[in-house]
């Protein structure tokens, strides 16, 4: 199973985009979506699927936090 999970765009380089995901910097495929630094984002398989609200973000970041407790 594959899940999708948000970050923050740290910068753009083309059509590629360094995601800061809670301090972890991955590379993921921009093309999808137009974004700029700083937004929030969600990513699956290296893509961008979406961009995403600050408070949106943070209940993903919730929902991984609880399952991490179970």
């Amino acid at each position: 199973m594959c899940v999708a999970t948000s970050g923050k765009v740290v910068s753009i380089e083309g059509t590629t985009a360094t995601v800061d995901f809670h301090g972890n910097l991955i590379t993921a495929r921009a093309g999808l979506v137009k974004i700029q630094p700083g937004d929030y984002v969600l990513v699956h398989a290296g893509c961008i699927l979406q961009k995403l609200k600050q408070e949106e973000h943070e209940s993903i970041q919730e929902l991984f936090a609880e399952i991490e407790d179970l």
